[in-house]
């Protein structure tokens, strides 16, 4: 049983919310929106500069490449599940449905945050869109940016694979979090801050008390005891 360790948990709100009001009291968020400005134009810039990049920008923000975002986080984890016992596969199969309903709840409360607006390419004028480069099904733009959910997700996930997995696991979420969530910043659907400020922000303050607690633990034995044994995988 995880016991609580209530300094730890502490220290990560206290980072996570002054990480959140250094960018949320300055008058337009301060040094932060000059991070996000020069990364943006950077990238918009870079689009007519090389079509491979442009390419590689459309491809990794379509719909499909999310697919392959949760195939990556999904073959992390069945690498590490195929090792385990029938008992142990269980147990992890079941702390999968608890790091699932943790990221339902966790980023509803991202969205109580009294803040939002829209993705750099709905902000600013006389930039790139990918879109309008391109004939190519892409997400280049969004009216509600943050936190950013996708950035959300990926950091939850990375926290279970700490947890219940270990350091090198989560070196390799860490990667995959990393690949996964520059494409949506190079095509300017989300600002650097979306995520590195809001979903991380989030996480720091609601996650510690998921995974630092008993809370998780006791979830899984909880639906342990309720959902059907037949959950139990095969050798």
């Amino acid at each position: 049983m995880n016991t609580v360790r209530l300094p730890l948990i502490l220290v990560l709100n206290a980072l996570g919310l002054a990480l959140f009001f250094s960018w949320y009291l300055p008058p337009e968020h301060g040094y932060w929106f000059v991070i996000d400005s020069t990364l943006f134009h950077f990238f918009n810039h870079a689009l007519i500069k090389s079509h491979a990049f442009l390419l590689l920008v459309a491809v990794t923000n379509n719909r499909v490449f999310d697919g392959i975002s949760l195939l990556a986080m999904g073959s992390l984890f069945f690498c590490y599940w195929r090792k385990e016992s029938v008992t142990g596969r269980r147990h992890r199969v079941i702390m999968g449905i608890v790091m699932l309903f943790c990221a339902v709840i966790i980023n509803q409360l991202g969205h109580l945050i009294p803040e939002s607006h829209v993705s750099p390419t709905l902000y600013f004028t006389d930039i790139y869109r990918v879109s309008d480069l391109l004939h190519f099904p892409t997400k280049d733009a969004s009216k509600d940016s943050f936190p950013g959910d996708h950035g959300l997700m990926l950091l939850i996930f990375t926290g279970f694979m700490w947890r219940y997995f270990g350091k090198k696991a989560f070196g390799l979420a860490v990667i995959i979090f990393l690949i996964f969530i520059m494409p949506r910043m190079m095509i300017g659907a989300h600002w650097f801050t979306d995520i590195f400020v809001g979903s991380l922000s989030v996480v720091l303050v609601c996650l510690p008390w998921v995974l630092l607690t008993s809370i998780s633990d006791r979830l899984i034995i909880l639906l342990d005891c309720y959902l059907p044994k037949r959950l139990k995988t095969n050798h």
